[in-house]
């Protein structure tokens, strides 16, 4: 895992510059004849405006990738998202949206009065859809976490129509993560209003198409809300599980402080960022609740603090509902780490950065569904398989313990992939990841969550983003597929390529090298 960086891996967060048209890749080895769509990621492409830096891993304007599969050919191509966040920018030649990290100045050219009326209009929030792309019904979405997500043509590229989700359904904003049924329901959940002045969190569902071709977007209904432990400050939630009939809620110390966030951003130069902190004493809190018809279940079930940004997998099994996710251990906020200047600095700093940052830890933890109150001091999960424990004490409150399915030092198993198509929600053996050493995405690994065996690809001075996982046609096994993933190799005569690899054993099936630098990626999606 540990050899050195050359310092290579500052490449993935520079400026590129958008293509006037798809560029060709030349391929080695066989692109698998099913391969037959595109794959489509997001990221940060434009790193500042003018001479005003971003200044934040999530702040760089977002831009949209494609790698498109025909007849054994590939070709790439990547256009930025025209954003509200983007467009200002590059017409005022500076940041005129505060980003998660990056405050916008007020506009230089107006005087005192115009920016005292502007003061009132009130926060504006940003659409830099920079996280994530997704379908609802027959349209596709390039998403952050605020209210606002974009809708794209996933074929050109371009910006059809920025959606503020507000106008439908009561959420503050929504996260990048949503879980999508192989009918086309979208599941999502955000940070809400609840009763009496108090936080909440909701949990949202979108249809699948309409009959009538109607956007399934107007149609979206709350199904259940989870009370927030703080009423004036919920945590930042990023993900979450759902199984067959349940969904679950990691309500982690990470907080967002919403009188700080509304006074302090009027007030002085300030951000997303520092909005967040973290509530020392409170733990983790897990919350379940049933999907149809929603309700929320009002048991108390605790753990030792942790952040957590993905979830893996949730699964019911024998009256227990077993969720994985990737932990970093404590209630310091792992954003803290992702400061440019840090991911940018040279490795022996970067190293030293992550040192002081919390560990990464891939838990399985497990809720039992059935729980009675006489049944104080003992472990309630009986199933044969896993040491995670749940146990209830005297004021009724069961604590939770994990089962550790991977941990090594600063080396975290993230951005996890599974056969979401036939495993998502149900009991699964494999999970894809990319390997972060330090914060600097090096490797790409698997996981069995049974065995805890892995297998890891890497190579020197080579950078890999999230890997998606796409099944063979006529696949049997879990892990009958490849594994796409864009690997930026900042030394190499052509510096980025998309690699294909086995899904059983990682190992390389083809790669399609492209004759231009790709900047970091966070998610995306394979579409047939």
């Amino acid at each position: 895992f540990l050899h050195a960086h050359t310092g290579g891996y500052r490449k993935i967060f520079e400026t590129c510059e958008e293509l006037s048209e798809p560029l060709p890749a030349t391929v080695t080895g066989r692109i698998p004849s099913f391969l037959k769509g595109s794959l489509l990621r997001l990221g940060p492409g434009l790193f500042e405006v003018g001479d005003e830096p971003f200044y934040h891993l999530f702040d760089g304007q977002a831009l949209m990738h494609k790698f498109d599969f025909k007849n054994g050919q590939v070709t790439y191509y990547r256009k930025f998202v025209r954003t509200d966040a983007y467009v200002r920018a590059i017409t005022e030649k500076r940041v005129v949206i505060t980003e998660f990290g990056t405050f916008a100045y007020p506009d230089p050219c107006k005087n005192i009065f115009s920016r005292f009326f502007s003061y009132f209009k009130g926060v504006e929030v940003t659409d830099n859809c920079l996280v994530n792309v997704y379908p609802v019904g027959e349209d596709f979405y390039a998403v952050t976490e605020t209210n606002y997500i974009t809708k794209v043509n996933p074929d050109t590229l371009e910006t059809l129509k920025k959606v503020d989700m507000c106008n439908y359904i009561n959420i503050n904003g929504v996260t990048a993560h949503p879980h999508i049924e192989s009918d086309g329901t979208v599941y999502n959940i955000g940070n809400c209003m609840g009763k009496g002045a108090t936080l909440a969190y909701n949990i949202v569902r979108i249809p699948p198409t309409q009959k009538d071709k109607s956007d399934p977007i107007e149609k979206s209904k709350v199904v259940v809300q989870f009370p927030s432990a703080e009423r004036f400050k919920p945590s930042y939630v990023h993900s979450f599980g759902m199984s067959e009939n349940y969904f679950v809620f990691v309500e982690t110390p990470v907080k967002i402080n919403l009188l700080k966030f509304l006074s302090a951003w009027s007030i002085r130069g300030s951000n997303y960022m520092d909005c967040f902190e973290s509530n020392e004493g409170q733990g983790t809190l897990f919350h379940i609740a049933k999907k149809d018809p929603g309700e929320y279940i009002d048991l108390k079930f605790k753990g030792a603090p942790i952040g957590m940004f993905h979830h893996i997998n949730t699964y019911e099994d024998q009256g227990f509902i077993v969720f994985d996710l990737c932990a970093w251990k404590g209630f310091e906020f792992v954003y803290n780490y992702l400061w440019l200047a840090n991911l940018r600095a040279n490795w022996e700093e970067v190293k030293k950065a992550a040192m002081m940052a919390p560990q990464p830890e891939v838990r399985r933890y497990v809720i039992p569904l059935d729980v009675h109150k006489e049944e104080q001091g003992k472990n309630l999960v009986s199933l044969p398989y896993t040491t995670a424990t749940a146990v209830m004490h005297a004021d009724g409150m069961i604590w939770l313990e994990p089962e550790v399915l991977f941990s090594g030092p600063r080396q975290a198993f993230e951005f996890p992939q599974i056969n979401y198509n036939r495993y998502g929600g149900k009991n699964y053996t494999y999970t894809y990841g990319l390997g972060l050493n330090h914060f600097i995405p090096d490797r790409i690994c698997k996981l069995n969550v049974k065995t805890k065996e892995t297998w890891v690809w890497q190579e020197p001075d080579s950078y890999p983003s999230e890997p998606l996982f796409v099944q063979t046609p006529d696949g049997i096994d879990e892990d009958d597929g490849v594994l796409l993933t864009i690997v930026a190799a900042p030394g190499s005569q052509r510096p980025a390529y998309l690699l294909i690899l086995n899904a059983k054993d990682l190992s390389e099936v083809a790669r399609a090298e492209v004759e231009c630098n790709i900047p970091v990626t966070f998610h995306g999606m394979y579409k047939s």
